[in-house]
């Protein structure tokens, strides 16, 4: 079969690897039908994920129809539309027995320490696809994954019903993030420098966008909340400059939500923490989030198709990066199709 395969760092192509077959009771084998581009790929594509070891096949937002199952399989059958979990892990170590699998000591994903899904099968065990609805589109299960990450942001902010919400850049997952706040209910403020991404948050319910280049944000988000500040705070963006100015806006008894790994440190007086009280939370991948997302989508009460501006064949992945490092602002989510 043909697969995406990044052989190292700047060198990709479109290989030929043996298509999977059943080796144990609980596999099961998809024939791919259309794989999302994340960040992430396009980091390892570059050598800065530091976790991947190459070569690698690429993928983690991934859909496709089940085509073969292990004798023990019993949550999903042949001809199933189903969506990836990309995530492994152990069970045993204090953040699996916390719930927090998604931090795990040995958790390994699909597409980064894996061979993942942008390939025409895919093979992974039971638990790691989620059936969803024949009502679903191929390309909409797989953005699931990407919603199960704002899913997952939303909730470790605790995001309630008639708070604000101000979410730091406007690209998939500062989208994915807006999406799941405004079905909480919340009111919701998003900043980006891209005028694009921006109008397309407020087409999809943003309540408020702020270009910093055009505007004071912290100016704004003073006078947007009558001097309250944001109840909730989403980095999207994470750098040391943005997770400063999360927690300087910040509300008292606030809550400030980063997603970013950068690793250059912030200087954030203490102060700031103390007298607001604030909560700071990290959020990565997503625990438990597919069956609420996918409940969600399948009740159409989210769309995240919408979110999807380019499409390309697998076989032109190239284009498709280049339009991703040439005219990123024009871009929202790439699908590519199997």
């Amino acid at each position: 079969m043909r697969a995406i395969q990044v052989i190292e760092p700047g060198k990709l192509d479109i290989v030929e690897v043996d298509k999977p077959v059943i080796e144990s009771a609980d596999d099961v084998i998809v024939k791919v039908e259309r794989v999302g581009i994340c960040g992430s790929d396009v980091h390892i594509y570059h050598g800065s994920n530091p976790f991947t070891v190459y070569p690698r096949i690429i993928g983690h937002e991934v859909a496709g129809v089940v085509e073969a199952v292990g004798s023990d399989v019993v949550t999903v059958q042949v001809g199933d539309r189903v969506s990836l979990e990309p995530i492994t892990y152990c069970g045993h170590c204090y953040a699996c027995r916390k719930g927090q699998p998604n931090v795990c000591t040995e958790l390994e994903v699909f597409g980064v320490h894996r061979d993942g899904g942008m390939s025409e099968w895919m093979k992974a065990p039971s638990k790691n696809w989620h059936r969803v609805s024949e009502r679903v589109s191929s390309e909409t299960a797989a953005l699931i994954e990407p919603l199960t990450i704002g899913a997952q942001a939303t909730s470790r902010g605790d995001v309630q019903s008639g708070e604000t919400v101000f979410i730091m850049g406007a690209g998939p997952t500062g989208i994915a993030c807006l999406l799941l706040a405004k079905k909480k209910g919340a009111r919701v403020i998003i900043s980006d420098f891209n005028q694009t991404r921006l109008n397309y948050a407020v087409s999809i319910g943003a309540d408020h966008v702020l270009n910093p280049a055009k505007v004071d944000v912290d100016a704004e988000i003073e006078r947007l909340t009558d001097g309250e500040l944001a109840n909730v705070v989403i980095d999207a963006v994470g750098t040391h400059g943005t997770f400063e100015q999360a927690v300087r806006l910040a509300s008292v008894a606030g809550t400030v939500v980063t997603l970013g790994f950068n690793e250059t440190p912030s200087a954030i007086p203490s102060l700031l923490l103390t007298k607001k009280e604030l909560r700071v939370v990290g959020s990565r991948l997503q625990t438990d989030q597919f069956k609420k997302v996918i409940a969600k989508v399948e009740a159409g009460e989210i769309e995240p198709a919408a979110i999807v501006s380019h499409r390309y064949a697998f076989t032109e992945i190239t284009d498709a990066l280049t339009l991703l490092e040439t005219e990123p602002e024009s871009v929202r989510k790439i699908v590519l199709t199997f």
